[in-house]
C-alpha cells in the first residue's frame, strides 16, 4: 500500500485531549519530526482531524 510522510509543524500544547491523543497515537514525539505512515483510512482520518498542526510532506 501506498505510504505518506507527515510533520508536525506546531505544537499539541493547549489543545483539547483528543487532538493531543491523536497526535501521540500517530507516534509524533518531539516538533518538525518526520513521520511515514501507510496511507490507510484509519491514518488519513487521524491526519484529517489535526491537519491544522502537521504538514504533508512530498
Amino acid at each position: 500500500m501506498a505510504t505518506i510522510k507527515i510533520k508536525q509543524v506546531k505544537s499539541a500544547i493547549k489543545r483539547p485531549a483528543d487532538q493531543k491523543a491523536t497526535v501521540k497515537a500517530l507516534g509524533f514525539r518531539k516538533l518538525n519530526q518526520v513521520l511515514e505512515k501507510e496511507a490507510t483510512p484509519q491514518v488519513l482520518g487521524m491526519i484529517k482531524k489535526v491537519q491544522h498542526l502537521l504538514e504533508v510532506v512530498e
